[in-house]
């Protein structure tokens, strides 16, 4: 037996080294690669046609095309099966630890009624011990018929616990009498530049807070301990890799946000971060987004900043947007400035001279006009390699737009809005004011660079919801199948350029966005071809693969791909 174990042992030996001898030599001059995807529909802005094969070596695309596979030796090849893949979805403008805050938190985004609003939030706190600060909840007064809430509502169930809940825009918020005792406002208290406090016919506090007002608040609440700061990106880097984003440009929600930046560092040193993340800062704040630039450089691949985030107005449901003129339904208001416009201007012209990225909050049609006049006074006549960017770009006039593609101005949009607001926006500004309201088709046709992203927690993260949204423009309460405002339909490839290769110019990062020889290997593979298939079924594809750097950080359970494991 030991003889006849040894000679077959010695014949294996054999067929082994015969096997690496010929396969040497019929792999002669072949390119050693990574990963081989093979019989997929690659898509890819700029691409004349689809492509089936893509080459990763290293972090990097080394060859897409038809056909070719007998030019590489690969580590593992992976059969598409006829499957979509294209570039990582890049998000232009999240609240990255506000959205994963609030996926453990109180959710009162799909709250319709009084009575189901008090009952989320009762219920909610018998979770949580006494004192600690419920927070996010992301709330639409719309959906209950437009009444706001009170701290009425809730303080009889939240006596032990401050309570700081934020409409679902982020610009009106709910505080409770714990709250608005932990921040000192009273009946005494004024408001503040560019903010609200509201009262009830007494004039004292009644819990709403809008504009600035939310920063008295926002200033005081506890800072999270170390690990709930990496506990939450977690959550929320999850999320994100499972609906195939490969990169995130995170942005400051208010100027009083200074950890921000701070947070995505640590996660990033704890060897925890995956998903590549572009961090902009408050304007407010310029000079230490400078000095940090100037002391440690910009960043990585993985993570960069020296951008910085200023607003110029609120927001359409808050009434706190700035239009030329009054709101519809509130004749007495056309909205206000939430930085007064020559300190704005000034916090710019400083900010562009430090050599910072510019992304500016301008919704109503006076603040992107505004805007876009200080723009073209600080960009002088290099504007249009500025890559200046107006964030929401919501309500701009005909005239704007134009303005915009002259000065080479991008246009950050979050399409999921439109469906979400297109409920109820009509009421707000008229008929008119409407037409050109989340105008992707105008914009794109006057040469406007369109970057699209979610807001997120204010909307949806998952990038295929906001193409259905820019696809479709059928509003979230069914009443406009065949699209609110249609004429402002773009198609599929167009939404998914302004989520790739748009995003990649936005963000200033010329290594991504396509698939392409040399850019990096941040790939999603998708169950559909959105563009093949009923736009109303956009929202039932699947993310099952997400690829940052050549490497699988998602990957769906249920998914067909198949891997075959090369050794050669």
């Amino acid at each position: 037996m030991m003889k006849i174990a040894l000679a077959l042992l010695l014949a294996l030996l054999a067929a082994c080294n015969s096997d690496k001898k010929i396969s040497t030599n019929s792999d002669a001059g072949k390119l050693v690669v990574n990963t081989l995807y093979i019989n997929g529909v690659l898509w890819s802005a700029n691409q004349v046609s689809d492509a089936s094969v893509l080459a990763v070596k290293g972090d990097k695309i080394v060859y897409v095309g038809n056909g070719g596979r007998d030019q590489f030796v690969a580590a593992k090849i992976v059969d598409l099966d006829g499957k979509f893949m294209m570039p990582g979805f890049v998000d232009n403008h999240v609240h990255f630890f506000e959205g994963g805050a609030a996926l453990t938190s109180v959710n009162l985004r799909d709250v319709s009624s009084k009575q189901d609003f008090v009952s989320r939030i009762k219920n909610y706190i018998s979770t949580v011990e006494k004192n600690r600060w419920v927070l996010n909840g992301n709330w639409d007064h719309e959906n209950w018929g437009g009444e706001l809430p009170s701290k009425n509502w809730i303080d009889a169930d939240s006596a032990s616990n401050p309570v700081f809940v934020i409409r679902l825009d982020g610009h009106i918020a709910l505080a409770n009498s714990a709250a608005l005792l932990a921040a000192g406002i009273d009946s005494e208290t004024e408001d503040p530049a560019g903010g609200e406090i509201g009262r009830n016919e007494l004039g004292e506090p009644n819990g709403i807070l809008k504009g600035n007002a939310l920063n008295m608040v926002l200033s005081i609440i506890p800072q999270p301990s170390t690990e709930e700061v990496l506990d939450i990106f977690n959550v929320a880097q999850a999320h994100a890799l499972s609906l195939g984003l490969t990169q995130v440009h995170a942005v400051t929600a208010n100027p009083t946000e200074t950890t921000m930046l701070d947070a995505f560092r640590l996660a990033n040193a704890s060897g925890d971060m995956k998903i590549r993340a572009l961090v902009y800062t408050p304007i407010e704040h310029w000079q230490d987004a400078r000095d940090l630039v100037n002391e440690a450089g910009a960043g990585g691949d993985t993570l960069r900043w020296g951008g910085v985030k200023g607003f110029v107005d609120g927001s359409l449901g808050a009434t706190t947007a700035w239009f030329h003129k009054p709101y519809t339904d509130a004749l007495e208001t056309n909205g206000a400035p939430l930085t007064a416009p020559d300190k704005l201007a000034a916090l710019i012209a400083a900010s562009d001279k430090a050599g910072l990225r510019l992304a500016i909050h301008a919704i109503g049609d006076k603040a992107i006009d505004q805007l876009i006049a200080i723009y073209k006074t600080t960009g002088a006549e290099t504007i249009t390699n500025k890559r200046y960017r107006i964030e929401h770009f919501q309500h701009p006039s005909s005239v704007a737009i134009t303005a915009a593609a002259s000065n080479g101005i991008v246009a950050s949009m979050q399409p999921y809005h439109a469906i979400d607001d297109g409920r109820w926006a009509q009421k707000r500004i008229g008929e008119v004011r409407v037409k050109t309201t989340y105008a992707f088709r105008s914009i794109l046709d006057a040469g406007v660079k369109l970057s699209f992203g979610s807001d997120w927690p204010v909307a949806p993260l998952s990038p295929l919801a906001g193409v259905y949204a820019a696809v479709t423009r059928r509003t979230t309460d069914g009443r406009n199948p065949d699209g609110w405002q249609p004429q402002e339909k773009i198609n599929v490839s167009e939404a998914l350029t302004a989520y790739t290769a748009a995003n990649a110019y936005a963000g200033f990062d010329d290594n991504s966005g396509e698939l392409a020889v040399g850019m990096r290997a941040d790939l999603v593979v998708l169950s559909d071809d959105p563009r093949k298939v009923d736009p109303i079924t956009i929202l039932d594809i699947k993310v099952l693969k997400t690829i940052i750097a050549g490497a699988t950080v998602y990957q769906d359970d249920d998914n067909t791909l198949s891997s075959l494991i090369e050794s050669r």
